[in-house]
């Protein structure tokens, strides 16, 4: 299935890139996070397993058993804090 991705604060800037379509065997977003994780480099690093994000489908929280549609748009982004 094709699904859309953004990537919001140190996690775009680490991958460099606010966005992308991909195609995708995962049917959960714990799923797409490895798959993800596998491409290696930033994308391994910024996404780890251990390092706290945070993931939204279609602009809804959710957590990574959340099963994923084709057109989704799945968005990783740190944890926010502010005052």
């Amino acid at each position: 299935m094709k699904i859309h991705l953004r990537y919001f604060a140190s996690i775009r800037e680490a991958i460099g890139s606010g966005s992308e379509s991909v195609e995708t065997a995962a049917a959960t977003l714990a799923g797409l996070r490895d798959e993800l994780i596998a491409r290696g480099g930033a994308y391994a690093e910024a996404l780890a397993r251990g390092r706290a994000v945070r993931v939204s489908v279609n602009q809804t929280m959710a957590d990574e058993s959340a099963a994923l549609t084709d057109g989704a748009e799945v968005a990783f982004f740190p944890p926010v804090t502010g005052g």
